[in-house]
């Protein structure tokens, strides 16, 4: 409540706040980086969040598998989540080195051109949703590893008897029983990948050419950079009800792709 009457003031955190009416609002619609913010997090949003989706899944497949070491396999699996956000920033660096790193060393050896990866604007998107995999095997799998393990195994069987392929349990069982964890998946994803701050702040603190300025990494600068709180709240609230809006259209559109048995 407190930041939505600031949306409404000029206050730079050291002299009293003064109400200047809709003025950080019109900013809004009117600052281009505001347009480019927005479109960079829609951009990482709509295409991190289906392919982490997706190797999380595939990692919770597999680690539901009878096997042996199967407790050893999801606790590798977990690890990458649980690395202090410096540490994998300084690893990443050293990977994506566009000289001597890893990456290209491996694009080198198989005959295909080096990349610049986060330094090239027309790569630096991609290259942070290819980071992001980093961590599928995070919470994400764990949820989606409990799904899969409160499925009836009576379903699988009556499958089989019918005839059912692996193919055809996955697609008539599996993921209808698992899509209300998908949609908790895929509700949690969108928001927190609408908040995507850590990695572009320390790595390329938002170049180059704004092209990884996100938009709670262009907030953070109006507040806390030019301490222009009044404009940042506005711009807090423009991105909470970007975020309610898209979790009011994926609620509405569950409807009519998950199961609740």
């Amino acid at each position: 409540l407190a930041s939505l009457v600031l949306a409404f003031m000029r206050w730079n955190l050291f002299a009293p706040p003064t109400w200047i009416g809709l003025e950080n609002i019109k900013q809004l619609f009117t600052n281009p980086l505001v347009g480019i913010s927005l479109w960079n997090t829609a951009y990482y949003t709509f295409l991190s969040v289906p392919l982490r989706l997706i190797v999380s899944l595939v990692l919770a497949l597999l680690c539901v598998q009878e096997m042996h070491f199967r407790a050893w396999f999801r606790t590798f699996f977990y690890l990458p989540s649980v690395t202090p956000a410096v540490a994998m920033a300084i690893v990443w660096f050293w990977i994506l080195n566009p000289e001597v790193g890893l990456a290209n060393s491996l694009l080198r050896a198989v005959g295909l051109p080096p990349s610049q990866w986060i330094w090239d604007p027309k790569t630096s998107k991609p290259t942070f949703i290819l980071m992001q995999m980093w961590g599928a095997g995070g919470n994400t799998m764990v949820i989606f590893l409990a799904g899969l393990q409160n499925i009836p195994q009576s379903l699988y069987e009556a499958a089989q008897i019918d005839g059912a392929g692996y193919w055809a349990q996955f697609r008539n069982v599996t993921l209808p029983m698992l899509s209300p964890v998908m949609l908790f998946n895929l509700v949690m994803g969108i928001i927190g990948s609408f908040q995507v701050f850590t990695s572009a702040f320390l790595m390329t603190a938002g170049g180059p050419a704004n092209s990884t300025l996100f938009t709670v990494l262009y907030l953070y600068r109006l507040a806390f950079e030019q301490f222009n709180m009044g404009y940042a709240s506005a711009l807090a609230w423009l991105l909470f009800l970007v975020i309610l809006i898209f979790t009011l259209i994926q609620l509405r559109l569950s409807e009519s792709w998950v199961y609740y048995e």
